[in-house]
């Protein structure tokens, strides 16, 4: 199962990968730089500043570790929601794959979204929202540009894609025409001379 990530709540989102990982589904998480998260970007920012300060004083090696790539920041609110010190919600993190943008071998299936999930139909129109994607740009993640030039490629090639596909479909209905219209004038003609054609 392939989730496009984009446009949906942090929360709400994890919530449903996580259940759906206890059930034995594998999922993938493509775009999670366009993940949303309720509230302003200021407020956001300050929470996840408060969360870099957290740190174990004797060896901050030890963790908590802060992630700042929109990928790992949902993995970590996903493995919250599972058991994840059991061999069960080890086993249903291992089935979770996040990425920013849609890398090769995703480009090309099918890309569901979540509906309860949505920010458009869960969040009032006039309330702030805040993108992960420039969140995790504004705490230390450096790949904002990277993902941003690879996506244009990837949608320049889906447009000359869906273009061909769309050219191919309009052909392929014409010679279907074309074929219905000629069958059509020979049994008119069978017809005419007293063949049944109903067969």
């Amino acid at each position: 199962m392939v989730i496009d990530c984009r446009g949906h709540l942090l929360g709400r989102l994890a919530s449903t990968i996580a259940k759906e990982l206890l059930a034995g589904q594998k999922i993938v998480a493509v775009r999670c730089e366009g993940i949303n998260i309720s509230g302003s970007l200021y407020r956001n920012k300050l929470k996840y500043l408060t969360f870099l300060r957290k740190r174990t004083n004797t060896n901050p090696r030890h963790g908590p570790f802060h992630y700042r790539a929109p990928g790992k920041i949902l993995w970590r609110v996903v493995r919250g929601m599972l058991p994840h010190k059991t061999a069960k919600g080890m086993a249903a993190l291992s089935r979770l794959q996040v990425f920013e943008g849609v890398p090769p071998p995703f480009d090309q299936v099918k890309r569901l979204v979540v509906p309860h999930a949505l920010r458009a139909l869960r969040l009032g129109p006039d309330r702030a929202y805040t993108v992960l994607g420039r969140l995790s740009s504004e705490v230390g993640w450096k790949y904002a540009s990277v993902v941003n030039k690879l996506e244009d490629k990837r949608r320049t090639r889906s447009a000359a894609y869906y273009q061909r596909a769309q050219a191919l479909a309009k052909i392929r209905k014409q010679a279907v025409q074309n074929v219905a219209a000629k069958l059509t004038a020979e049994n008119k003609l069978l017809s005419s001379y007293g063949y049944n054609t109903s067969i």
